[in-house]
């Protein structure tokens, strides 16, 4: 914590793991953050970032399930529903490049690599335009029918930096590709989600918690329709971190995931 009784109260934030086929299985698009950002430095994560406010101010052009569907499916008001999904879709396009956004509710926008697409990015990322004026300057509709929610994370109460993340899946859209966009990243790569994790396990890769499980749980499917069509049925129950003191240790452990539970010694070695 940051020396007081009271949690830090987390910002909502959101991520997409951004998938495309290839012969060998889906792959995902992850960048490496920069070891000198203050949260999760070196670590390998999707893009994504904090929620916008603004996101949910305005209506925006829509085309897919409604904010009230939004709402349910994220046990949230619709007003924070959309601006939970517009920061997903926003956070992608600043750091990826991708944007999944069409003129038509079933058209989706081709190449975004030139120089007016570029400022209106950097406008983004600079706070200077909002996500409803972008997309009403160029007459587009956010298409959330590409999204699917996967995974809903807390950073733990003890943490100085917290974060409520929703994770979402998206196939990458055809004609557009992606490149590292983000100031926060100093590698991007694409990779199959088992390959990803055989990195992790041999400590080859770094990633939080968040990260490694839901990239183990795409392994199982063999296409990005596949992961969109389970994303429907996945558990949006929040997994919060718990600490706890057994036997004169301090045990870290997230309900649900075994693997991360941390047994810390008093003087803190683990």
């Amino acid at each position: 914590m940051d020396g007081s009784l009271t949690p830090v109260e987390p910002r909502r934030a959101a991520t997409v793991m951004l998938l495309r086929d290839t012969a060998a299985g889906p792959v995902v698009h992850m960048l490496r953050r920069k070891a000198s950002m203050a949260f999760a430095g070196g670590a390998y994560a999707y893009p994504g970032g904090g929620v916008d406010p603004r996101d949910g101010d305005h209506l925006v052009g829509w085309a897919g399930p409604s904010r009230d569907d939004w709402a349910a499916r994220l046990a949230t008001d619709p007003r924070t529903a959309q601006a939970i999904v517009c920061g997903a879709v926003r956070e992608t396009f600043e750091e990826a490049g991708v944007l999944l956004a069409g003129e038509t509710a079933d058209t989706v926008v081709g190449d975004t690599t030139g120089d007016d697409w570029e400022a209106d990015r950097a406008a983004l990322v600079a706070r200077e335009l909002s996500f409803a004026e972008f997309l009403d300057r160029r007459g587009l509709r956010l298409r959330s029918d590409l999204l699917g929610a996967w995974a809903r994370w807390i950073t733990p109460e003890f943490e100085p930096r917290r974060y409520d993340t929703w994770f979402f899946v998206a196939a990458l859209p055809e004609g557009q590709r992606t490149r590292n966009a983000s100031t926060e990243a100093d590698r991007t790569v694409w990779i199959r989600p088992a390959d990803a994790a055989d990195g992790y396990d041999k400590g080859e890769l770094l990633m939080m918690p968040p990260t490694i499980s839901t990239l183990r749980s795409l392994e199982p499917y063999g296409s990005a329709a596949d992961a969109l069509t389970a994303a429907t049925a996945q558990d949006l129950t929040p997994v919060l971190a718990q600490a706890s003191l057994e036997n004169g240790e301090l045990v870290l452990s997230w309900p649900g995931h075994d693997e991360f539970t941390k047994h810390v010694r008093p003087g803190g070695t683990p």
